[in-house]
């Protein structure tokens, strides 16, 4: 199942930072907003997996 986050995107005039404010820790800063959307896509994917991986060891992960 493909989950869908709104991330917010902000133009600092120096490049680009970016969050997705329901993943804490998503947050990524590059000089265009091609590579801030490519490296969103990556911190997003590594960090729910970390998620993931800690309710499984936890054994609280609903099924």
């Amino acid at each position: 199942m493909q989950k869908r986050f709104t991330a917010v995107f902000e133009d600092t005039g120096d490049g680009w930072i970016a969050q997705v404010e329901q993943i804490p820790g998503t947050r990524t800063q590059g000089r265009t907003l091609e590579e801030v959307l490519c490296r969103m896509g990556e911190a997003a994917e590594l960090i729910l997996a970390a998620l993931e991986e800690r309710e499984e060891i936890r054994g609280t992960k609903k099924t």
